[in-house]
């Protein structure tokens, strides 16, 4: 297991900023860790990555426990936490020397490493420049890089495309999913949509609780907003809709056109399509609707 998190608590004060929450992660899974600001994500980040000590419980990564055996852990994994710590004034290959001696990778490989983190992650054409004269994008680009400098099996990527334009984002994104074939990422976000193209698994935390954790097919489908787009043939009064059983409301879409809202969608499938045929009804079409994760995200936060 790449992660292992077992009751792990954050208190500060009066205040449980992480409570009692626990979730493992196996080799080769990206996966999104979402929540509301303020909702836990960043404190759960910084102990398993060792930045900060837990209240109680424990976490493991890569086989190493987060309080006993820090130093062996920060080895195997990368971390580029929300607010990306840059030094401005280096030029991009000076801070990826840096880090590359920081983290001992041999003398005689640094500069073959260094060449390679830069070719990975686009940064050929800007490696000569200072970093506080990159861009937004190509300075998370340099904050990947030395998230993996030490090839580590496990990267902590805290809001990665945080504050990028459309291009950037997507590039980035690209980025994530090819380095996920061979590593475990966990990272957190709030565009879902990048949730959806990168993850295949989500854990979602509000108020220091996980609230949510499965992959995206499922938890859209475990909401209780499940709906079914009918289309008739011919106009049907509300009324005689409504005694279609197993339905909770329903919405006027026009042209003929019904969304039935249900907590049990298979089952009110069958439900319609009795009710067609006990009344006489033909129906042109009839389509599941399931949640986005806008949908999903929303329903377990509020």
């Amino acid at each position: 297991m790449s992660i292992s998190v077992q009751s792990l608590s954050k208190i500060y004060g009066k205040q449980k900023a992480v409570n009692n929450i626990s979730f493992e992660i196996p080799k080769g899974q990206i996966v999104g860790f979402l929540g509301p600001n303020g909702a836990g994500k960043s404190t759960t980040m910084k102990m398993i990555t060792s930045y900060l000590p837990p209240s109680s419980g424990t976490a493991v990564v890569c086989g190493f426990d987060v309080q006993t055996q820090s130093m062996e852990l920060r080895k195997h994994v990368g971390y580029l936490p929300e607010q990306n710590p840059l030094y401005y004034d280096m030029y991009v290959r000076e801070y990826l020397a840096l880090t590359a001696g920081i983290h001992e990778i041999p003398k005689s490989k640094r500069a073959e490493r260094i060449a390679e983190m830069i070719k990975m992650t686009g940064l050929t054409k800007e490696a000569h420049k200072k970093i506080g004269t990159l861009s937004k994008g190509y300075k998370q680009r340099v904050g990947l890089a030395q998230a993996m400098i030490h090839n580590p099996d496990v990267l902590i990527l805290d809001e990665p495309t945080s504050g990028l334009d459309p291009n950037q984002i997507v590039d980035i994104r690209d980025l994530i999913i090819d380095i996920g074939k061979e590593k475990t990422i966990l990272l957190s976000t709030h565009i879902m949509q990048e949730v959806e193209a990168m993850c295949s698994r989500v854990i979602i935390i509000n108020n220091g609780t996980i609230v949510a954790d499965d992959n995206i097919q499922n938890l859209q489908k475990a909401g209780n907003n499940s709906s079914l787009l009918i289309t008739l043939e011919t106009i049907v009064p509300q009324a005689l809709i409504m005694k279609i059983q197993g339905v909770g409301k329903i919405e006027d879409m026009g042209n003929m056109r019904w969304k039935l809202f249900t907590t049990k969608p298979d089952e009110l499938r069958k439900a319609v399509m009795q009710w067609a045929l006990n009344n006489d009804i033909n129906i042109s079409s009839l389509q599941s609707e399931t949640q986005t994760m806008e949908d999903v995200f929303r329903n377990v936060t509020q």
